[in-house]
């Protein structure tokens, strides 16, 4: 299986639906400028015109591909009388948007859009208790509602910094929809507690967060570079405040993609498995496939994963030695030794050895 950067093609998630409903029985925009937060890749938002249309999106895949599309996208989301808020998967980031778009932004009307999946119904009744509703359409599996901010304090649900402590490694600074936002991933801390005591001079980092498991690797002996790369922009910049230390690189890239100066005698990751509430483990196996094409012809992958997602045969084909370092019932460390380049040999085995 491979993995493919997303691309506007179908929309996921039909908000062009529910904003044609709404324009339908009566709802009137401002003809100057919406904020869009959150948009994703393959989403609509006709009948709204493309040149009106700012969208604020910091995660690298969706940002390229709307850029790709002709949309206007920044990282940041920039001041309009009217603001979108897509719905994400968390909720206190939902709501962070949600205040960002009544306060920060001026917007005289703010809408918020989503599936029942992300939990829209729940984010619509918190808000009904605090805002005037002034409008709502149900359509698709999800829901539209729209109110004025003006007047409104929701203050208190803007993000806040959240602070992640580590008996080994110390505090971190996190913020709501960050992966592992309120504490160190166990898999995570698993992988870093393997690692051995000194790695490679040169590293990378693929899918690096707010920097957990890069402080973890820059703790070991040997380290002289470390690249951080991750696609997600609030995450990076966390990620620089956590790591001081003049050793690292930081990178805002889909790691799937990425293109680094040289090769690097060493990776660490945990991959993500899912961009959405849907599983894709081919997500992991385009890490694991990256991973083997930054490499040095003898440099080394740790990596952690779920024990059930189908990782085995894709480190196997990919390298020529693969051992499993450490498990529990969860989770599995891996450490795969010399990639493969095309047409290099059969697949490696995979040899278990336990370390205390």
């Amino acid at each position: 299986m491979t993995y493919t950067p997303p691309v506007l093609a179908a929309d996921p998630a039909p908000r062009h639906a529910r904003l044609t409903l709404a324009m339908a029985e009566g709802l009137v925009l401002p003809d100057r400028p919406v904020a869009v937060l959150r948009p994703r890749a393959g989403e609509r938002f006709d009948p709204l015109e493309m040149s009106r249309l700012h969208m604020a999106q910091g995660f690298r895949p969706d940002h390229d591909a709307l850029v790709a599309a002709g949309y206007d996208v920044a990282v940041a989301a920039r001041p309009a009388p009217a603001a979108l808020v897509c719905l994400p998967r968390s909720k206190a980031e939902a709501f962070g948007l949600i205040a960002q778009a009544a306060g920060q932004l001026g917007a005289e009307l703010v809408l918020v859009d989503g599936q029942k999946t992300d939990g829209i119904d729940s984010v619509f009744k918190a808000l009904r208790a605090r805002v005037d509703v002034s409008g709502v359409v149900s359509k698709a599996h999800g829901k539209l509602f729209w109110f004025d901010p003006r007047g409104v304090d929701l203050s208190d649900l803007e993000f806040r910094p959240i602070t992640v402590s580590d008996a080994a490694l110390g505090q971190f600074q996190t913020v709501a929809g960050v992966f592992s936002a309120d504490g160190v991933d166990p898999a995570s801390q698993m992988l870093a507690q393997a690692l051995p005591d000194e790695l490679p001079a040169t590293l990378a980092d693929l899918g690096a967060g707010w920097g957990y498991l890069s402080a973890a690797a820059l703790s070991r002996m040997g380290v002289q570079t470390l690249h951080l790369i991750e696609a997600d922009t609030t995450a990076l910049d966390l990620a620089r405040r956590n790591i001081t230390d003049a050793r690292a690189q930081f990178h805002w890239a889909d790691a799937t993609q990425i293109a680094l100066p040289g090769r690097v005698d060493g990776v660490v990751m945990n991959p993500p498995f899912h961009t959405g509430r849907i599983a894709q483990p081919e997500l992991g196996l385009a890490f694991i496939a990256a991973a083997a094409r930054i490499l040095a012809p003898r440099g080394r992958l740790w990596m952690v994963a779920n024990r059930h997602l189908p990782y085995e045969g894709a480190l196997a084909a990919a390298f020529m030695q693969v051992e499993i370092v450490v498990e529990n019932g969860a989770f599995r460390v891996w450490q795969a030794t010399a990639p493969k380049r095309t047409g290099a040999g059969k697949g490696a085995g995979i040899v278990t050895r336990r370390r205390r």
